[in-house]
């Protein structure tokens, strides 16, 4: 099946059409968990593997640095060979990766097997919104989906945790990997018969020095961020930020000199493109550093397990999804710029409570403010994509995809880094006085994080255990307050730029163009 560059732009997407969507969003669930689901397994792998303490980190992190490295290429790269082509390569991959994931015998083995499944998801995040720029014509209809999906990627994301405590209890380590097998399967499966293809007609050849270019610009930046959050500045975090900005130079540098480049930088001069992917990064630094530490804060501050704190925040993920259901209708309706401004708003309202909890604060307030939280960023992670996806050439649709999930991997990178560090800060002023009776040693390690802090009190009696673990929840809590501030902060602002710089984005279901941008050619290639 194919489209063809003369379809007309109110055609109206039927049955078929959001069956596939049903199957994009399976995949969508799966590549969100892939990225939380062994928090709960890492002490089953490290006990079953003898996996040391660098090894358990590169275990996690090796699947994200490797989407965030790669989203832009395979995005380009979908444009290139076909996006329902790509989607299919990279459920294949993630498919057999996670087959060998699940079967690995060694610590090593399965560090390859979740790079394999990085590269894999790189492949699929851009396809799968790239496609439903190509499906959904429709603009009301486009917005719906995206809601759908995006919601779907906010599922997975939160119950990953659960999923996985459910299948230790009865399973070993692997099923976690397993659980995607039957869903790659269902779309290699599906996806040539409910869905077209697409590609640019003229995309030229790919250039692999700018695949080299991005991916030493990507990598070595998201790993010197993730690093300062965990362990604040070294040399190591220091020499990563540097080459990523060296490379991320030459890669610019590189791209204005070419005529077809792997980033075309010319879509950077429509107003909407630019902008709402600048206020995309924004809001999700504004809520990483949030999502980053409410976990943190549920387990340490209030004693509960990883499953109980997930439950906690499960409503949070709840009310995303109903947005994403009562979003598209009202965004046929107002203009978009006012809603994403009030969304940033009702965030910041959420902010503020996180800002003012206080030791005596308990479950409530958290929930509050993270509903309001989600339901404020809703409008905006929904309708950016939409902008994004919607404003770019449609021959460059797995492109805009890339860079829409690009600012979102990002900005949540920056947002845990710096909020993080921010914390940390705070954390550390706070524990200048240790309570008298800790040994010296001690008070070196409790002064690192609380987790440490719960640690030492473990081992200590209980009249000093108990004050310390007072004074080292107090200043958690300090830092917490400070970092509700920054985020509060950042979203009036953010608010303030999306009313103000997209004022004149009307674009309702009517179909009205939402900005300008350069052409590079015929809209779409049937293949």
């Amino acid at each position: 099946m194919s489209v063809s560059a003369s379809r007309p732009i109110a055609m109206r997407a039927g049955p078929r059409e959001w069956t596939g969507l049903a199957v994009l969003s399976l995949a969508g669930v799966l590549i969100a968990m892939d990225n939380t689901v062994l928090f709960l397994a890492l002490p089953h792998v490290t006990a079953d593997l003898g996996a040391s303490g660098p090894q358990m980190l590169w275990i996690q992190d090796v699947y994200g640095f490797l989407v965030a490295g790669l989203l832009i290429t395979m995005g380009t790269l979908g444009d290139r060979i076909g996006r329902r082509r790509l989607l299919m390569l990279g459920a294949a991959g993630f498919g057999v990766a996670s087959v060998l994931a699940a079967l690995s015998t060694g610590a090593e083995m399965l560090i390859a097997a979740r790079a394999v499944l990085g590269i894999a998801g790189a492949a699929l995040v851009p396809s799968i919104l790239g496609i439903l720029r190509n499906v959904f014509a429709d603009p009301k209809q486009r917005i719906a989906a995206i809601s759908v999906l995006m919601t779907c990627f906010t599922t997975g994301g939160a119950i990953a945790p659960l999923i996985g405590g459910l299948l230790l209890e009865s399973f070993w380590w692997g099923a976690v990997f397993l659980a995607a097998v039957p869903v790659m399967a269902l779309i290699l499966l599906l996806a040539p018969i409910l869905l077209p293809e697409s590609a640019d007609p003229g995309p030229g050849r790919l250039d692999l020095p700018s695949v080299g270019l991005s991916v030493v610009a990507i990598l070595p930046t998201v790993y010197g961020v993730k690093e300062l959050a965990g362990h604040g500045m070294s040399l190591p975090v220091l020499l990563g930020l540097v080459i990523g900005a060296t490379f991320t130079v030459l890669f610019i540098r590189r791209q204005n000199r070419m005529d077809s480049p792997l980033l075309d930088l010319q879509l950077f001069r429509g107003r909407t493109f630019s902008v709402a992917l600048g206020a995309l990064l924004v809001g999700q630094f504004a809520i990483g550093g949030v999502l980053f530490l409410m976990p943190q804060y549920f387990q340490l501050v209030l004693n509960k397990s990883p499953i109980q704190a997930g439950l906690w925040l499960l409503p949070g993920t709840g009310i995303f999804a109903l947005m994403a259901l009562v979003i598209p209708p009202i965004a046929g309706r107002l203009p978009r710029a006012w809603l994403m401004a009030g969304g940033l708003i009702v965030a910041a309202a959420g902010y503020g409570l996180l800002a003012m909890v206080d030791p005596g604060s308990g479950h409530g307030t958290l929930v509050v403010a993270m509903v309001l939280v989600l339901a404020g960023m809703a409008p905006l992670v929904l309708l950016v994509t939409d902008l994004v996806v919607a404003s770019a050439p449609q021959d460059k649709a797995g492109f805009a995809a890339a860079m829409s999930s690009t600012s979102i991997e990002l900005g949540l990178a920056l947002g845990v880094a710096s909020l993080g560090s921010v914390l940390a800060a705070v954390y550390g002023n706070g524990m200048s006085d240790v309570p008298a009776g800790v040994p010296a040693g001690s008070a070196d390690a409790a002064r690192a994080s609380l987790a440490s802090a719960n640690g030492v009190a473990q081992q200590l009696p209980d009249p000093v255990a108990t004050s310390l673990l007072t004074t080292a929840r107090e200043a958690f809590i300090a830092g917490f307050n400070v970092v509700g501030v920054i985020s509060a902060m950042t979203a009036v602002g953010a608010a303030v730029a999306v009313a103000w710089l997209l004022r004149d984005i009307t674009a309702t279901a009517r179909g009205r163009r939402l900005g300008p941008h350069r052409r590079s050619g015929p809209t779409s290639s049937a293949r």
